[in-house]
């Protein structure tokens, strides 16, 4: 099977799912933007904006079923967490070093946590997938890859696996044009991310990243796909990261402000609200809630992290080894000599 060449647009959800959805990519925004504003501030350590990317993420994120299934981040994945109705606070606690992974239960929600290595995320999922296999439960692993990411050795391993063994796993690809400073087509052969999976023996398609329907619809057909036992799909989101790789990134440096305007202007949520308005789904008093809603929401939240207490510093010991190697322990001791000669001021 090939990668539909073509873009696909989502047609066929109801007012009701599409104002629930242009809420939490409003909110995901809201979120974005403050963060940024927070790292700047010196709150958190660092970011990864994902301003442009809200449809992709929250579209893809709506269809997980949380009872049953398992989403793998990155570190880029907040529309994805608002769409799952993720504790963010929680989920924030790792950008501000005081927990690892973030101060949520995994298991609980449904949403792994926050995963930095390039790739990591996908082989995790394969894993997941092959577990639900071997105890023939019907969950769907969801990874999250970025296109620097999909060439990484990872990801062929990953879906040469999924592959073989026709694993309930749906590779998504947030294509947003940038491997940091590398553009897409300087380290993507073939032309697109979604092709190669017909080198593994599943479909692959590209869906218009910046339609929030056309990605649900993708995504809920390709879960369909691996719950029926058919295997998995990759799903190229074709979207634009319209801010900086990270609060440390100055985009300026390699490409230019014309290319960001001209995806600006075919921001996500403004299609979405547009539509709305085009097929009076909702009016503007709908849109005005909505804003003060999820800024009341980002404010909420803004003193959730604020007020985040870290962790004892010991757990960096606890929290390692099932059993716990005499190495380690003697690095404790060193550690515990150390702070408490700080604490007493010693030189």
């Amino acid at each position: 099977m090939t990668a539909t060449e073509s873009l696909r647009t989502g047609a066929g959800l109801d007012g009701e799912l599409l104002r629930d959805l242009y809420q939490r990519m409003l909110l995901t925004r809201q979120l974005d933007l403050e963060f940024v504003t927070m790292q700047r501030q010196g709150v958190l350590l660092g970011y990864a904006p994902l301003r442009g990317q809200e449809a992709a993420q929250v579209g893809s994120g709506a269809v997980v079923d949380r009872a049953r299934d398992f989403v793998f981040p990155t570190y880029r994945e907040v529309g994805v967490a608002v769409a799952m109705d993720v504790d963010v606070v929680g989920y924030m606690a790792t950008h501000l070093g005081v927990w690892n992974g973030g101060a949520y239960d995994p298991i609980a929600s449904r949403f792994g946590a926050v995963n930095a290595v390039v790739a990591g995320s996908v082989l995790h999922a394969v894993g997941w997938a092959k577990g639900e296999k071997l105890t023939g439960s019907d969950g769907v692993a969801l990874a999250y890859f970025g296109d620097g990411a999909s060439s990484q050795g990872d990801v062929h391993e990953a879906m040469n696996f999924a592959g073989v063994d026709r694993l309930p796993v749906v590779f998504f690809c947030q294509n947003n044009g940038w491997a940091i400073s590398v553009p897409t087509a300087r380290q993507v052969a073939g032309g697109s991310v979604s092709a190669r999976a017909a080198g593994y023996g599943f479909p692959g398609v590209r869906v218009d990243g910046n339609d929030v329907e056309a990605v649900y619809l993708a995504t809920q057909e390709a879960f369909a796909r691996a719950r029926a036992g058919e295997g998995p799909t990759v799903i190229e989101a074709m979207t634009y990261r319209s801010g900086p790789h990270s609060t440390s990134d100055d985009p300026g440096r390699y490409r230019e402000l014309v290319e960001e305007n001209s995806w600006i202007e075919r921001d996500p949520i403004t299609r979405l609200a547009l539509r709305l308005r085009e097929e009076h789904a909702a009016d503007e008093a709908y849109f005005e809630g909505a804003l003060a809603e999820a800024r009341a929401a980002t404010e909420s939240i803004r003193t959730g992290i604020t007020e985040t207490v870290g962790r004892p510093a010991e757990e960096m010991f606890d929290l390692v080894f099932a059993n716990r190697p005499t190495t380690l322990d003697q690095q404790r001791d060193l550690w515990r000599a150390a702070a408490e000669g700080e604490e007493r001021g010693d030189d």
